[in-house]
């Protein structure tokens, strides 16, 4: 089943790739990968919500966002990479979240872009991972995600 289909099936409309905020591009291609910058759970141009997990944003809502953040990836992977049924799968997710100091749930945060990224992957989808809390992400943004995608 290609990526498109398995979009269709799943119900998922991937987003427009978000701009840039200061100076680099969304992905490249290199030696077969498509690596993603870091994508901010942006929804039609603007952050659904800021602030820090377990403070201002409760770790279910971020998990969700993380999500959003993983289908920006897949958007900028595509468009870089010349559609979307030219990704082969995923490498590797680097995850950051915005965290209030007591929190330490970081992981669980990240499995909303891990998980979307196996519902539409399948076994190509398992991935090598980080998720890291910080102090702050750009626009005050509570989560971000970047990918390492292969070609098919």
């Amino acid at each position: 089943m290609t990526i498109s289909a398995r979009l269709a099936e799943l119900g998922i409309e991937l987003p427009s790739v978000a701009a840039p905020v200061a100076a680099y591009v969304p992905a490249r291609v290199h030696a077969g990968l498509v690596y993603t910058s870091g994508q901010l759970p942006f929804v039609a141009g603007s952050l659904p919500a800021t602030g820090k997990v377990g403070a201002e944003i409760p770790a279910e809502d971020a998990k969700g966002l993380a999500r959003l953040c993983a289908l920006n990836a897949i958007a900028a992977a595509a468009d870089a990479a010349g559609g979307v049924d030219r990704l082969g799968g995923v490498l590797r997710v680097g995850g950051f979240v915005a965290s209030d100091p007591s929190f330490s749930g970081q992981p669980g945060v990240i499995n909303g872009a891990s998980e979307v990224l196996g519902e539409i992957f399948g076994d190509a989808g398992k991935h090598a991972r980080a998720a890291v809390g910080v102090a702050v992400l750009p626009l005050d943004s509570p989560v971000e995600v970047d990918v390492v995608f292969t070609l098919a």
